[in-house]
């Protein structure tokens, strides 16, 4: 692996020598004169040697020996001068060659910024041999400059900008900004200009455990932010922050409540702060807008240009390769390049038999082949679809193109095109040395309906027109287009838009719309409930495996498949009226209107709450940090402590806070297994769990303290230990013998040490009053035990039972006595909505508050048969936020707990667009 010296020395003897050529020739020359002189140097010792050890007698006496002897001092006395002017030569050229340093540092840090980027995604490799290619280029066509100082700044400029927009094409959408965060930290890294404690705090938030400090103002800023405040404080620039935000609390209020925090003016003397500074301030009130802030910080350190990457240029990409380099698609969900490849051969003049494409699988491997052996000599083009499905031609593919690609066998027209979804099987070498791009279809609403109409079959007027019932058939065909845009929308509200994000494509699309069209045709009235069936439960439907949303997508598509949308005038899709069904007319009129919708939609055209929009923000700050951490070296700076003196410290501070296990022995004894009291057969199952847990976590931390003094090896596992520690995550040892949970490591050990004081205050003071569901860690075992008390008391099969939910006006801190039957249990959330505490049943959220906690609820079991129908919401209930989960051995979700019946004054529909689901837990 090369060094960053190592790199900085080979790329300054690269500028010196284009730069300087003539000195650079004269250092080479000077190189060579020394290896000779001391070549001469060496013979004359030797010379002296054999005449020292054959000389017999007085050598004074030996006149040979003395010629030698003068004419060795002579020619000694010479090469020693010539090594003394050489010597002063070199350091001359060695200063004027050491004024180009400044590019080779800068140089060197891009190269590193760029070598991390394939731990993000297995596809963004690039080799040595393109980065110098890069940088003789961008010496040669940078602006030259009599200064060197000016000099100097065109060639790093120039550089950047383009290992910027090289790179960049090769990125998908979600990773260009990260990338040029990447850059601009590297770069000022590399000018001293960045505190690596700010650095990985901005990233991570800091480590603690606890808070001392009380948060001043509960009812708005949120127990995390108050600690990241707190912990922010502790850095040098920060100094006084914490103080600074008690004080003036009201005036932090209004930065929490404005619309753009990153524009504003900091209170008092917070004003002062700049930079990385500033935006770790803005990380702790309000995440949701750190990319925007991002932004701004990138335009002011290294201007605008990295904030806007080039667009897809075939031909530009096209321009840089050669017929010995594959050029790579690197494919995302509904791209697909094959139809702008088709029309770009066509206009370099390659048709017909000129372009040879095949969709790789099994057996296609040897055709492909094939099909390479005679573009080599043709000059074909040859383009090999699919790559990621045949990993196990891979390694031949990889073979092909170092060894039978190679200049002198190679046709210079010959091009290999190859497309594949990004795949660790993918041949790295292929990556290093190819031309990589990514073309991804446009984001947002406005821009997918577009796309489905100016795309075949909707372009094709004969497909428009096709139908007996014009009218219904092209509202029909709208509502169909803006339901597959929602659909495909939606992910990116994460969870809030799908538990699952699926892949829902354009042949989802043309089967449902040629049926419409069928359905029209063929029956006078328009059988809905048939077209509901085949398009949200066949075509759309096929590809939805969670219940929930499946639940979701009839909910989405009964706004769009119903009367209302034939009978009435621009028919609404959204409560605004922004975006309606346009009334029966051309299709130019259609495009029109489509162009017409806003470019950045609001979140109530998916159904979803203002709020959804903050959710979205927040999971792209979550993501773009994650990102980030995984391209950082493994180091830490701040409070003058190294990486294992923290670690250490932390260790140290969980272990004396771990209580000793669970005795289950003496708890046997104590609440033995009984027929009428199932929670006695709960509380040591769980305890066992718990026992697991805390027996891993407990031996790992004891080992990471001994292994950071040195007394066992630091294996792979411990090694995971302490990075995961590092940045603040949950270890992955952990995690495999733990409930789930999505909280960063503080947050996580506090949440763990309450739910064994909840296990132990039942220990020693009996069954709870009121259950803590939030703190169980198989929490479906506790709810068999409330049906199972039921069913043995009443004598009624437990298969009969299902559980009505009084949610009552107690709230979480007070203790009501346990009812007769079932159970009271708190620590549930709202996401999505809220309670109404004086209506008595689910209200729009209050704005910037995404979850709202539920009062006490009261768990009542009774007969299916006997509950009577409600106006209710039927809430999902998850453990966490990712609500997806997969099914366990138990047959169980490991995600999912059950359904929460919620009184509601509106339709189930709502509710499910909104997508509002109860949590176990929030993620901080």
């Amino acid at each position: 692996m090369i060094t960053p010296l190592g790199l900085q020395d080979q790329l300054l003897g690269i500028v010196a020598a284009k730069e300087k050529p003539e000195l650079e020739e004269k250092k080479n020359q000077l190189i060579l004169e020394s290896a000779e002189n001391k070549r001469q140097l060496k013979e004359i010792e030797d010379k002296i040697l054999k005449v020292l050890s054959s000389s017999e007698g007085n050598i004074l006496e030996d006149e040979t020996a003395i010629k030698i002897l003068s004419s060795s001092k002579t020619l000694s006395e010479e090469i020693q001068a010539k090594q003394e002017i050489a010597s002063a030569t070199e350091k001359e050229i060695d200063e004027t060659r050491n004024g180009y340093k400044p590019v080779a540092v800068h140089s060197a840090t891009l190269f590193f910024c760029i070598s991390e980027l394939a731990n993000i995604e297995p596809m963004y490799q690039y080799s040595l041999t393109w980065f110098i290619n890069l940088y003789l280029q961008s010496i040669q066509n940078s602006k030259k400059s009599t200064s060197l100082e000016e000099r100097i700044e065109n060639l790093n400029d120039h550089f950047t900008d383009s290992i910027y927009r090289n790179v960049c094409r090769s990125l998908f959408e979600k990773d260009k900004l990260l990338f040029s965060v990447v850059l601009c930290v590297g770069i000022l890294q590399g000018r001293g200009k960045v505190d690596d404690s700010e650095w990985r705090f901005l990233l991570t938030g800091g480590v603690a455990l606890e808070n001392p400090h009380p948060n001043p103002a509960p009812e708005w800023l949120s127990e995390k932010s108050w600690s990241e405040i707190v912990r922010a404080s502790n850095l040098e620039n920060l100094k006084g922050l914490r103080e600074e935000v008690q004080e003036n609390i009201k005036e932090w209020k209004k930065i929490y409540d404005s619309a753009t925090p990153n524009k504003e003016k900091y209170p008092g003397t917070c004003d002062r702060f700049s930079g990385m500074s500033r935006m770790i301030v803005l990380r702790c009130f309000r995440p949701d807008k750190i990319v925007p802030a991002v932004q701004d910080f990138i335009i002011d350190k290294i201007g605008r240009s990295y904030i806007e990457p080039p667009t897809f240029d075939l031909a530009g990409s096209f321009a840089d390769s050669h017929c010995c380099a594959p050029l790579i698609f690197v494919l995302s969900p509904g791209a697909d390049p094959m139809a702008g490849l088709m029309k770009f051969a066509e206009d370099k003049g390659y048709t017909g038999n000129r372009v040879q494409a095949i969709s790789l699988g099994q057996g296609q491997g040897p055709i492909a082949e094939k099909m390479i052996e005679d573009g080599l000599k043709t000059g074909n083009w040859v383009i090999l679809q699919n790559c990621h499905l045949a990993t196990s031609w891979m390694p031949k593919l990889e073979k092909i193109c170092e060894e039978v690609l190679v200049p002198e066998n190679t046709n210079n027209s010959f091009r290999l095109w190859l497309t594949s979804y990004p795949s660790e099987s993918f041949p790295v070498s292929i990556l290093q040395n190819g031309v990589k791009m990514t073309n991804e279809p446009p984001k947002g609403l406005r821009a997918n309906l577009l796309r489905s109409y100016l795309n075949d079959p909707i372009s094709d007027p004969s497909f428009f027109q096709g139908c007996n019932k014009p009218e219904n058939w092209q509202k029909l065909l709208f509502g169909l287009c803006f339901f597959h845009a929602l659909v495909q929308e939606r992910r990116k509200f994460g969870p809030l838009g799908w538990n699952i994000p699926y892949e829902f494509n354009e042949s989802d699309l043309r089967i449902s719309m040629t049926q419409i069209q069928m359905f029209l045709n063929d029956y006078e009235v328009t059988p809905f409930d048939a077209l509901l069936y085949l398009t949200g439960e066949c075509n759309y439907g096929g590809r939805v495996t969670d219940d929930k949303d499946r639940r979701l997508l009839i909910a989405l598509l009964s706004k769009f498949y119903n009367h209302e949308i034939l009978d009435q005038s621009k028919y609404p899709f959204s409560d605004s009226g922004d975006y309606y069904a346009p009334d029966h007319g051309d299709y130019t009129s259609y495009l029109d209107y489509i162009r017409s919708l806003p470019l950045i939609p609001h979140p109530e055209v998916f159904g979803l709450h203002e709020n959804a929009d903050i959710t979205k923000d927040n999971q792209e700050t979550q993501q773009l940090f994650e990102g980030i951490l995984l391209t950082l070296p493994r180091q830490t700076g701040g409070s003058g402590k190294s990486p294992q003196e923290v670690i250490q410290d932390l260790a140290s501070d969980i272990l004396s806070k771990l209580p000793a296990d669970f005795n289950i022995e003496e708890v046997i004894e104590k609440y033995p297994v009984m027929y009428n009291e199932s929670m006695n057969t709960v509380l040591r199952q769980e305890l066992i769990r718990f026992n697991r847990l805390t027996a891993v976590v407990r031996v790992s931390l004891q080992n990471i303290i001994k292994a950071i003094k040195g007394l066992v090896v630091m294996s792979a596992e411990l090694e995971d230990v302490f990075n995961s520690m590092l940045v603040g995550k949950v270890p992955t040892m952990w995690a495999a013998k733990s409930y789930p949970s999505l909280k960063p490591m503080g947050s996580y050990v506090t949440d763990l040490l309450q739910r064994l004081k909840f296990l132990q205050d039942w220990i020693d003071n009996g069954t709870p009053e009121v259950f803590w569901l939030s703190g169980f860690y198989f929490t479906q075992s506790f709810l068999t035990g409330v049906s199972q008390n039921f069913a043995r008391k009443y004598t009624i099969p437990i298969d009969h039972l299902g559980f009505q939910f009084e949610v009552t006006s107690y709230e979480e801190d007070s203790e009501p006595n346990r009812p007769e039957d079932g159970a009271y249990v708190k620590g549930l959330f709202l996401e999505g909505a809220r309670w109404d505490r004086e209506l008595k049943y689910i209200n729009e959220s209050y704005p910037k508050l995404l979850f709202d906690t539920l009062p006490i609820i009261w768990l009542k079991p009774g007969e299916k048969s006997k509950f009577s129908e409600e106006a209710i919401y039927r809430c999902p209930v998850y453990k966490t936020s990712a609500r997806r989960g997969t099914l366990s051995t138990t047959g169980h979700s490991t995600n999912f707990v059950m359904i929460l019946d919620l009184s509601s004054n509106k339709p189930e529909t709502y509710w499910i667009n909104r997508g509002v689901a109860s949590l176990c837990q929030l993620d901080d």
